[in-house]
């Protein structure tokens, strides 16, 4: 196709910048909706526990992760603009799919299938058996996950595979920054009005409204994509800048077809392993923020979802100085003469020293709430600064057609890494909730030993209190020993990756 002839450079890879931007945005808000939702609505008509939540989103993350490792090679299949068609077609049925939990609960346990959401809650509330409601609205919520996280897996594949197609190699972590910036919007968005959706029309409209988005976007999508060199809003000075590097000039050779990379193949580079282990140690970290932080207001200083919509928005918005992650390496490289891998290593590792604050969080706590809440913040913009750089890390050593595999596989990783510490939360917070508190000065399970295998009762330590009782929650020594997990984790994954790769190394084939 012709290109158009103008003597201005077009700007169109910021429009397609800013659709991976608003996919993401979206991305997060979906992945959201059961955080904010959970403690003060689906909780009490389910009867979950920490553990229960715990092993939704855990089970969430392996889904996640076993998806990410074949996002990757399908987005490499069916190519850019189908494959984010499927990827966010399927998540936005996976979002939509948990508001009729309730309504399956009533329809599993009693037989009532069909009833509304409101009528559901009232047929649920008068089962006796707990345990069953507990168990069967569980296993349907980590169903709806599942298909949730299958769909979600392939937006970064596909974003970062889009990325390399529009911008040359000095600009990708900037590119990478705005769009991966619409998690923090995500997130941002999400508590200001998640919770007020659910207050007002019940917690399954937060579902389809939020869910229903991703079908908006489809149709901006189909609209708006094609590849560079075929787009008539790419003239060609913004094509050759897209271009400058040596390995973008497109293959239009039709006879000649390229040779995909094999997991085997990927696996045998040190630099797959250097991302790989990076996501591990560090997705993990960004998702128990995102996960567990509105539970955590929640349990150690007792707000509703409401209440706490205001400080997770101060938090969030604090999360959008990661834009920094993708000026810093451009500055290294053009200003201090650095290649591309060299400046964003030293970037990623300036990143990695902001989240050893996570270690002040819970002591400072005791002063005011708002100081772990600016300290978590600022520990999430220090990820997603750090999460750009590693996933541009990708594009400056593999070719085009190898980057959604790469992609994929360290998401596994990071999907992997995820699972173990949001189970491990769940596990933990529950134990720490009964073994570690206290009342009147006593060992609570030393009071009341006939809640050592057994939960307790819902509302327990509030009852306790308005008898008069003086309770010490344990449950900030739980949060305590996962704040200094999450500070510590970039400095190891960082010394690992650049023991694996210290010197930039292109793979070619």
């Amino acid at each position: 196709m012709k290109k158009e002839i103008s003597s201005k450079p077009s700007t169109f890879r910021w429009t397609i910048c800013f659709l991976l931007f608003i996919a993401t945005t979206i991305n997060y808000m979906d992945r959201q909706v059961l955080s904010l939702t959970w403690k003060d609505f689906i909780a009490p008509e389910f009867h979950w526990n920490n553990n229960d939540y715990g092993n939704i989103t855990a089970l969430f993350s392996i889904f996640y992760a076993v998806s990410m490792l074949f996002a990757g090679k399908f987005v490499d299949w069916m190519d850019t603009k189908k494959g984010f068609l499927w990827a966010i077609a399927i998540w936005s049925v996976g979002a939509v799919l948990h508001a009729f939990c309730g309504i399956a609960t009533s329809g599993v346990l009693t037989g009532n299938w069909m009833v509304g959401f409101a009528e559901s809650k009232e047929i649920i509330g008068k089962v006796d058996h707990v345990g069953a409601i507990i168990s069967t609205s569980v296993t349907l919520f980590i169903f709806a996950r599942f298909v949730l996280a299958v769909g979600e897996a392939g937006n970064f594949p596909a974003a970062i595979k889009t990325t390399a197609e529009y911008f040359p190699k000095k600009d990708r972590a900037l590119a990478t920054s705005i769009f991966n910036a619409g998690a923090t919007v995500g997130a941002l968005a999400a508590p200001i009005t998640i919770p007020f959706i659910a207050r007002s029309m019940g917690w399954e409209w937060a579902f389809i409204i939020i869910g229903a988005l991703g079908f908006v976007w489809m149709g901006l999508w189909v609209f708006y994509y094609k590849k560079p060199h075929v787009h008539h809003k790419v003239n060609e000075h913004e094509l050759t800048y897209i271009q400058q590097d040596q390995d973008d000039l497109p293959n239009t050779d039709a006879s000649v077809r390229e040779k995909k990379f094999s997991f085997r193949e990927c696996f045998s580079y040190r630099q797959t392993w250097a991302f790989a282990f990076g996501k591990f140690m560090t997705d993990g970290i960004w998702w128990f923020f995102l996960f567990w932080t509105p539970a955590y207001l929640s349990s150690v200083y007792k707000m509703d979802s409401t209440q706490s919509a205001l400080p997770l928005f101060v938090l969030y918005m604090i999360t959008l100085l990661s834009i920094i992650g993708g000026w810093l390496p451009k500055y290294f490289v053009e200003k201090r003469g650095m290649n591309a891998y060299a400046g964003r290593m030293k970037a990623m590792l300036i990143f990695a020293f902001f989240p050893l604050l996570a270690l002040l969080a819970q002591p400072l706590g005791s002063v005011t709430y708002w100081i772990p809440v600016l300290i978590i913040g600022i520990a999430g913009a220090a990820h997603q600064a750090w999460s750009a750089n590693i996933f541009s890390t990708v594009g400056d050593m593999f070719p085009k057609k190898a980057i959604a595999t790469i992609t994929g596989i360290g998401g596994m990783a990071g999907g992997i890494g995820s699972f173990l510490i949001n189970k491990s939360s769940g596990v933990l917070f529950d134990h720490a909730h009964k073994a570690w508190s206290t009342v009147d000065g006593i060992p609570l399970l030393e009071k009341y030993p006939q809640y050592i295998n057994e939960r307790l009762p819902e509302g327990f330590f509030e009852q306790l209190e308005k008898s008069g009782a003086v309770v010490s929650d344990g449950i900030d020594k739980g949060y305590m020993i996962i704040f200094s997990v999450c500070a510590v984790a970039y400095l190891i994954a960082w010394s690992v990756m650049k023991a694996l790769v210290p010197q930039y190394k292109v793979i070619s084939k």
